[in-house]
């Protein structure tokens, strides 16, 4: 059974909407706003995960429709809008295996969302925008 990794909800990120285009969601996301300083650094005008990321709150970075964790790499393959919410479907790779992943997301202002997945277990994860 796959479980649910931080990195593929991210890729729900790229989408755009009338209210937030996909460039506005470029960035480092974190389920803990207080933890960002601890994930994320910014080398040459690029974000990175510091060294330890993956042992603080869940986190993403963003760039178009790539999306980075600290153990899979994704690219966006389709969106489809409905409303406020948005589906998307993404290739995701851990380094051993590649897979389709299906999110839901719900934006809840500039920078705040909420991705959600059913499959295989629903689950919903809040994110927030980290300074950088």
């Amino acid at each position: 059974m796959r479980t649910f990794n931080p990195l593929v909800t991210v890729l729900l990120l790229v989408t755009q909407s009338a209210a937030i285009q996909a460039a506005d969601l470029n960035g480092a996301w974190s389920i803990d706003a207080s933890a960002c300083g601890q994930m994320f650094t910014k080398e040459n005008d690029k974000l990175a995960f510091k060294k330890d990321a993956d042992l603080h709150a869940g986190g993403l970075i963003v760039q178009g429709k790539q999306i980075t964790g600290t153990f899979e790499k994704c690219t966006v393959r389709s969106l489809r809008e409905d409303g406020p919410n948005m589906r998307l479907i993404a290739s995701c790779s851990d380094g051993v295996s590649i897979s389709d992943v299906t999110f839901d997301l719900t934006f809840s202002g500039e920078n705040n969302i909420t991705l959600s997945s059913k499959d295989p277990v629903p689950v919903q994860m809040p994110y927030v925008r980290c300074p950088m």
